[in-house]
């Protein structure tokens, strides 16, 4: 009896540590011309039963991979780095132009329009998860 419930344990650990983020509906917003920087959005949903936390992302399509937010101060739109996203257990995080993104600095190739461009996104405990990210010139 104990055994079972011990190795029940052992499988229910596993599996939460196991669980990743889902992200729905990633996009890389196409520049109407080239441009040295583009900007990444998504929805990251967070079905784990602990919180799970982005800390960076990258591509082997950018020379460069950050988390951004934009923000409205004395009505002028400013940008900052953020170092880490956390998310709650059963909630989620909106990148979403105008709000948090990824920046992506200097595309190694021109990328164009209806291609698929994968982002790695870092989070806090080591693990990765790869996003294949639509470009597209507007939202979905």
């Amino acid at each position: 009896m104990r055994l079972s419930a011990l190795l029940i344990a052992c499988m229910g650990s596993a599996n939460a540590a196991e669980c990743l983020p889902v992200v729905k509906g990633a996009w890389v917003r196409l520049p109407p011309v080239a441009m040295p920087m583009m900007a990444g959005f998504a929805r990251i949903e967070n079905p784990c039963a602990k919180p799970v936390s982005v800390t960076g992302a990258e591509s082997l399509a950018f020379a460069d991979v950050s988390l951004h937010e934009t923000r409205e101060e004395n009505g002028v739109s400013r940008m900052r780095e953020v170092a880490a996203l956390p998310i709650a257990h059963g909630k989620a995080a909106e990148l979403k132009p105008g709000g948090l993104h990824l920046m992506l600095h200097g595309p190694y190739a021109p990328i164009a329009f209806g291609e698929k461009v994968v982002i790695t996104l870092r989070l806090a405990d080591g693990r990765s998860l790869p996003v294949a990210f639509d470009v597209r010139k507007t939202a979905p």
